[in-house]
């Protein structure tokens, strides 16, 4: 599924956990390990590093190690490019004083350019376990039966417990708004249809898909597709989140809120950004 995998380091406290993270991920899809630093390279931050890749048995000659300098989201970008990278590992920030938290600037812009698929983690652990309980969005969008067959496959290699495809109807409002007017029998079997549609969008994509020993459940919302996604990944306590990317935004796009940004700005959990 992921064949070189990167992980922005920055030497933050997290930054061991992160390694090990990425270790995970590396074992699981058996692919490369790269590590991207923007900033000063001394001979006390090569060994540091040197000496956490030992502590959890990664072993340095096959890892490749980048030092950038200059602008850090262009260059991690540029990185990932020029080594053809397919997954980009990165720690989310957490508000002080609150259990939220969040993607800062650096991490929108490369989500937003990056080519790759970008993984977020809220809360990296030195002793890493898999991700048993996971959400993938299904709200019908270009990009949704790849995302949820790259989804299926991520939760079959990592042998997910529980795994939910949420998807929303679209204008669920004014269609029941428009219902209402004949009477309660018309508002019930217009709710009945809408939701079967919705079902089926899921559960024929589902078909085409290899879902092993995976049982995929399927939950329909109605309301803004992100704002209901975050909260049933919240309710639900979800370990991970995979959504699709928006694509390229246009300069009217960017004056504007995107429904990314309603799960960017507060993260229910680990998030997993897919993209082609």
């Amino acid at each position: 599924m992921f064949k070189k995998i990167a992980l922005a380091i920055s030497f933050s406290p997290r930054m061991e956990a992160l390694i090990c993270e990425s270790k995970r991920l590396k074992d699981l899809f058996g692919a490369e390990l790269i590590l991207v630093h923007v900033g000063e390279r001394t001979a006390t931050l090569e060994e540091n590093l040197k000496f956490m890749l030992e502590k959890h048995g990664v072993d340095k000659d096959k890892t490749t190690i980048l030092w950038e300098t200059g602008n850090t989201a262009k260059k991690i970008i540029q990185a990932c490019n020029r080594e053809g990278v397919d997954l980009l590992v990165a720690g989310a920030l957490k508000t002080e004083g609150f259990f939220k938290y969040y993607l800062g600037s650096i991490a929108r812009k490369i989500i937003r350019k990056a080519k790759c698929s970008v993984l977020t983690l809220i809360e990296p652990l030195e002793d890493p376990t898999p991700f048993e309980k996971v959400v993938i969005n299904g709200t019908q969008q270009e990009q949704t039966p790849y995302v949820i067959q790259k989804g299926i496959e991520w939760c079959k290699l990592d042998k997910a417990k529980k795994v939910y495809v949420v998807n929303e109807i679209k204008m669920y409002g004014l269609q029941m708004a428009t219902a209402g007017e004949g009477g309660e029998g018309e508002i019930a079997s217009t709710r009945r249809k809408l939701v079967g549609e919705e079902v089926d969008y899921v559960e024929n994509i589902l078909k085409t898909i290899d879902k092993g020993d995976l049982k995929i459940n399927v939950k329909i919302t109605c309301g803004k597709w992100a704002v209901e996604l975050a909260r049933f990944a919240t309710d639900f306590n979800a370990d991970l989140l995979v959504v699709g990317d928006e694509g390229n935004l246009g300069f009217f796009d960017r004056l504007f809120p995107h429904d990314l940004e309603d799960i960017l700005s507060d993260l229910p959990c680990n998030l997993l950004i897919i993209k082609k």
